[in-house]
């Protein structure tokens, strides 16, 4: 056994902090905790990568993992026998000569970032700043933030997984939800793909996450007398999705320590993801914000053939039943306005539903039949 010492151990999976011992043996950098047998990582060497950190610190990442894990080292001694034993990913020097120039361009645009804040605030900036997310780092940043998320949910059914349409007896369910998101993804056309999911939650509720990260709740379905409101519900979030409000959104709730974890492209090691999967599943969108998905839901359920109306229906039941907790309908503000924009708005339906009665029948059984 080689060198060890202490460290910091990011699992990518939650902000937490881990103190770790750090071992290097003939092979691999392995991670332990106190009290534990089994390593929170194994790293070979020649699969280190060192990423940006502050001066004294050693931080390295697995190369080429879409895992988020990070551990940092600040002892000098370890810090140099890790040096020693690694093979660097690239010998020649070009990304080293690379990742100074992105550091004096990337500094430059925060100082930018910084100027602008100073002149229009965090809200301002965060719009401006929005269409310059690559959508490669908007994805990255939608799955941290959707770890968190899926910690702040709950489960109204404990006994059973979060995800609805698991189980053998929902699998039909889930087959028929599958289809309805695969037909509004065609005409959707995102730039990335579309993650849609059925929780076990009873509200009558719907939000969309960065990165393309839908959920709906089992409430919704519920409450929903065909697939057409689903649909509408589910196409109004994906104009969230594709106008990257949920982005914009966490970007103004984390302000400054999250634009530096974008510019940084590490959004591990502090409290930025918790306060941006708050901010996502607590906002109430502005009327502007609202009415642009809308309009967007809209024109996406007429070219996938449904009945573009069918938000309004839902809309206008739910609300009007006061019914607690539906964010997508009720939180928002100028409910009878925008039922009155949808239906002035959407042609009439002139087809099938978006699924067949059979399809629907088997989409309400996706949380189970109890």
């Amino acid at each position: 056994m080689g060198a060890s010492g202490s460290g910091i151990f990011f699992d990518g999976k939650s902000s937490e902090r881990h103190v770790v011992t750090i071992v290097l043996d003939g092979q691999a950098l392995i991670v332990k905790q106190e009290g534990q047998e089994t390593p929170l990582a194994v790293w070979p060497y020649d699969a280190l990568e060192q990423v940006t950190s502050p001066d004294g610190v050693l931080r390295l990442a697995l190369h080429g993992s879409a895992d988020l894990a990070r551990v940092e080292v600040r002892d000098p001694t370890l810090a140099g026998a890790i040096d020693d034993l690694s093979i660097p990913v690239d010998r020649s020097g070009m990304t080293s000569r690379r990742s100074r120039r992105k550091v004096v361009v990337w500094s430059m645009a925060a100082m930018a970032s910084l100027l602008l804040m100073a002149v229009f605030g965090v809200p301002y900036a965060a719009t401006a700043l929005t269409p310059l997310v690559p959508y490669a780092a908007e994805m990255k940043l939608g799955q941290a933030v959707d770890r968190q998320a899926r910690t702040m949910f709950g489960n109204d059914d404990p006994s059973k997984p979060l995800e609805c349409g698991t189980s053998s007896e929902e699998k039909v369910g889930a087959a028929a939800f599958g289809r309805l998101v695969a037909r509004l993804e065609a005409v959707a056309a995102l730039p990335m793909p579309l993650s849609v999911t059925v929780i076990r939650k009873n509200d009558a509720n719907a939000v969309a996450l960065p990165g393309g990260h839908v959920y709906v709740f089992k409430g919704l379905i519920d409450k929903a007398k065909n697939a057409d409101e689903v649909a509408g519900v589910i196409a109004h979030e994906i104009g969230h999705v594709a106008h990257r409000d949920g982005t914009r959104t966490v970007l103004q709730g984390a302000g400054l320590s999250f634009l530096f974890g974008m510019v940084l492209g590490d959004f591990v090691g502090g409290g930025a993801v918790v306060i941006g999967a708050k901010t996502v599943l607590q906002m109430s969108y502005s009327r502007e914000v609202e009415a642009a998905a809308d309009r967007y839901g809209i024109d996406l359920m007429q070219k996938a053939g449904g009945d573009a109306r069918a938000l309004a229906s839902i809309l206008d039941r739910i609300a009007g039943a006061i019914e607690p907790g539906f964010k997508v309908l009720l939180n928002h503000p100028a409910t009878k306005e925008r039922v009155a924009f949808i239906m002035r708005t959407a042609r009439p339906a002139a087809g099938a539903a978006i699924l067949d009665a059979s399809d629907w029948a088997a989409l309400k059984t996706i949380c189970g039949k109890g």
